[in-house]
């Protein structure tokens, strides 16, 4: 939703990857050649699978497994790709390999726990997801032992659980924070959200309810990257890039990126931004409420030339009393969870 609010010069990483190229042979075996062979490459994943919120291919890059990849992709007695993948014998593990197993097209069979690529605090043992991580355990045993695919299993299950913590917390400080009157500023003095509401934007369905969130028992709120608060941006940042970078790294064995580039040092420099925000807000308003200052918020987060081509002002503009679930004849695509909906029901 943070790209649905935006203009469509602002999105076309989104919208070049997220429209028919999901639905296009082409966009894999590319459109000149349509060669099997080419699709079979890891690089085929580049062009879409890669950036802050979905960091497959760095993820995979620096992992172990695509140093063996690039120091051995030009050998054809290591990666002969001129077999199926049903027949291939890698000297290690393409994006293909392991995601399109023996030429399956459909790519999320060989995910695990998916729930927002990592970004929900879930039980990733509950018995829900346990054929999805044998399936997974299956394919790494085809170069380790089933005993090294669990511990890698629970390695990066350990480190969601950890990022969670860091998550919870980060949140915690932000809605303590909105509750007590001192967000800088509230949903009331910016624009309306991409829904065309003025709900906090980190009200995410279930998590938090009624009227002292913006909105109405029930409604959702949605994660904004504009016109928020800097502790909401802070708070978008480090889930929906940070704790993703901790999934995908364990997930692809890249370990340093999970740890070292913005994953867990990034989400702990994010707490500490997070509390430091919070304890300025804090005595901002003591030293106000002492002098006697009523602090008004200035007129920029409500106008401005950028805020009018956003979703959110535009609904209210055109619209006059409606949202953009009054507007969408099926809002069940809008679902913030994000998840398929048996995941989503285990949750609750």
């Amino acid at each position: 939703a943070w790209s649905i609010e935006r203009p469509p010069g602002d999105t076309a990483g989104c919208t070049f990857c997220h429209t028919s190229s999901e639905e296009r042979c082409s966009t894999c075996h590319q459109r000149h050649q349509f060669d099997p062979a080419v699709a079979r490459h890891s690089e085929q994943c580049k062009a879409c699978h890669w950036g802050k919120d979905h960091r497959d291919w760095e993820a995979y890059d620096i992992s172990i497994h695509g140093v063996v990849y690039q120091v051995n992709k030009w050998n054809p007695q290591e990666f002969d790709f001129s077999k199926k993948l049903a027949d291939a014998d890698y000297v290690g593990p393409t994006c293909q390999y392991c995601h399109l197993r023996g030429g399956h097209h459909n790519v999320q069979r060989l995910s695990t726990v998916y729930t927002s690529m990592g970004m929900s605090n879930a039980d990733r043992g509950a018995p829900l997801w346990k054929e999805k991580r044998e399936t997974w355990v299956s394919v790494c045993d085809d170069c380790h032992s089933p005993r090294f695919a669990r511990e890698n299993l629970q390695a990066m299950d350990e480190a969601c659980k950890d990022a969670g913590l860091k998550y919870t917390e980060t949140f915690k400080v932000a809605e303590n924070l909105m509750l007590d009157g001192m967000g800088e500023p509230m949903p009331k003095d910016l624009a309306p959200d991409w829904s065309g509401q003025h709900i906090w934007s980190l009200k995410i369905g279930a998590y938090h309810d009624g009227p002292k969130y913006g909105g109405a028992q029930g409604e959702s709120g949605e994660f904004r990257m504009s016109n928020c608060s800097d502790i909401e941006r802070i708070c978008f940042e480090s889930v929906g890039y940070w704790m993703t970078y901790i999934m995908k790294g364990m997930a692809h064995g890249s370990w340093n990126d999970a740890t070292y580039c913005d994953g867990s040092f990034g989400m702990d420099r994010w707490l500490v931004k997070a509390k430091a925000a919070s304890e300025q807000a804090r005595r901002f308003t003591a030293l106000e409420k002492k002098t006697g200052i009523n602090w008004v918020p200035s007129e920029f987060w409500r106008k401005g030339d950028y805020l009018e081509q956003l979703t959110g002002t535009r609904i209210v503009k055109e619209f006059p009393g409606k949202t953009i679930f009054d507007l969408c004849p099926e809002p069940g695509w809008l679902d913030t969870h994000h998840a398929p909906a048996e995941e989503v029901e285990s949750l609750e």
